[in-house]
């Protein structure tokens, strides 16, 4: 099956964090290409990567970085795909806020949808539901997946009940 989501990180140490993209997009069943592209190291393979992937079938692509963060903002100046970009607190990192505004901080004209720092998984949501306007079963396991997140939190308020004030019950 081709591969309507690309996952992207500058560095095989971010795929702990990056692996929660892949694993959510697995659950709502849309097909994924993981791979390093380095936007310092492998700049070239970079551009080659985001120049071709419309043509390969992607439709939206994650973009994981650490540190200076560039790789997110430098594929959304080459591919007119929507790019999400997942800042991570790395090693080098200043308490990941280094990531944060170089992806946070584009410049108008080169858009890049930010996730919180290391906020993989929401980064693969969003990539979901941005197939899921066009694709009806996307969309249904979406609306699956987010009535399960309300159940959950509905299930804990009846845990409460009783052992606190019940002052809002709705």
């Amino acid at each position: 099956m081709t591969p309507l989501v690309g996952i992207v990180m500058g560095s095989d140490s971010d795929l702990n964090i990056m692996q929660a993209a892949a694993d959510i997009l697995q659950q709502f069943n849309i097909p994924i290409e993981l791979t390093v592209v380095s936007a310092h190291r492998t700049p070239l393979r970079m551009v080659d990567y985001a120049t071709k992937a419309q043509q390969r079938g992607l439709k939206v692509i994650i973009a994981g970085a650490g540190g200076a963060a560039h790789l997110p903002g430098m594929i959304a100046s080459i591919t007119t795909l929507p790019v999400i970009g997942v800042p991570i607190k790395s090693s080098n990192s200043i308490d990941g806020w280094d990531s944060v505004l170089s992806i946070l901080q584009m410049p108008n004209g080169v858009p890049v949808a930010t996730v919180a720092l290391n906020a993989a998984k929401n980064a693969g949501i969003l990539a979901a539901q941005i197939i899921g306007i066009a694709n009806k079963e996307t969309s249904a396991a979406i609306h699956a997946y987010k009535t399960l997140l309300q159940e959950e939190v509905l299930e804990k308020v009846e845990g409460l009940k009783g052992k606190f004030f019940n002052g809002y019950d709705r």
